[in-house]
């Protein structure tokens, strides 16, 4: 089985944990293939939050420098799949939607994928100011860096572990985000951004406006010098037409691998009765499952 590491940072979530440790798809991944473990950085937390963590099946790693980027570090080296997924641990991100997204990274061999919490749907979950902050700092990231991504400060990011291993990322606080991003881009990797449902906040909000986005100000362009003397190769960002068209074949496929399921069900209930012995019908082969979702439009 291939094997994927969930890494959480976590500050004083203690309320949150059950609903985020519960949204994740156990099921579902082993189904698809995957061996799933889920590390919680513990960072420097006055509450229960490690115990809680603990109680509900994480990896739990204390990180006690305070900070985003610092919980982050400390998780990636604790991690030991081949693939790494991330999100807070503040009921915002979809850690349902993996099996879905890892599919995409799968078949599209992406390196590197992050993921849009800023188109219109949803508007309801973060506050007015909060969006536009984070459209003017993905804005301002665009045109330093030339990736093309929509949303610089997403916290919810899928990669390979090498990627992790090459690229130099040095931000000890929430400036990490967009650090981890333009580094993955620039260096080269195959990298893709995608939308995906973002949801209103459980609990205390940690953000720091103002100190944040000064921060953030700041790394941009201390990593755009640090950038322009080592960058050799250029990005290479996944259309967004190849994401549509993989994403219609894995429903296509996934629907198909549903009605073989029923019709194998019905046979079994029919042979079971003793009435007629039809011939089971045959789900589909793994090889032609494989074709299905790379099919191209």
């Amino acid at each position: 089985m291939k094997t994927l590491s969930i890494v959480i940072p976590a500050l004083n979530e203690a309320e949150n944990l059950p609903t985020v440790m519960g949204s994740i798809p156990h099921h579902e991944l082993s189904a698809a293939g995957w061996r799933v473990e889920v590390i919680v950085v513990d960072n420097a937390s006055t509450d229960d939050t490690a115990d809680v963590a603990r109680s509900l099946g994480a990896v739990v790693v204390s990180q006690p420098n305070r900070g985003y980027g610092n919980a982050y570090q400390a998780g990636f080296d604790a991690a030991t799949g081949e693939v790494i997924a991330t999100g807070d641990a503040d009921c915002t991100y979809p850690f349902d939607a993996l099996p879905h997204l890892l599919h995409i990274l799968d078949a599209r061999g992406v390196e590197f994928m992050t993921t849009n919490r800023l188109g219109l749907e949803n508007r309801h979950a973060m506050k007015p100011s909060h969006t536009m902050a984070n459209h003017a700092l993905s804005a301002l990231s665009r045109a330093l860096f030339r990736n093309g991504l929509r949303d610089s400060q997403s916290g919810m990011w899928i990669f390979q572990r090498h990627v992790w291993k090459t690229i130099d990322v040095r931000s000890p606080g929430m400036a990490f985000s967009q650090e981890i991003k333009n580094a993955a881009t620039r260096a080269g990797f195959r990298c893709l951004e995608v939308p995906i449902e973002y949801r209103v906040r459980g609990g205390e909000v940690k953000l720091n406006a103002l100190p944040d986005g000064v921060a953030n100000l700041r790394q941009l362009f201390s990593h755009k010098l640090r950038d322009n003397r080592l960058r050799a190769v250029p990005t290479r960002m996944v259309p967004l037409a190849v994401v549509a068209r993989a994403t219609a074949a894995a429903e296509r496929a996934a629907r198909a691998a549903e009605r073989a399921a029923e019709r194998a069900g019905e046979a079994v209930e029919q042979y079971n009765a003793g009435s007629a012995r039809p011939a089971l019908p045959s789900l589909p082969s793994p090889r032609d499952a494989d074709e299905a979702s790379l099919e191209m439009a």
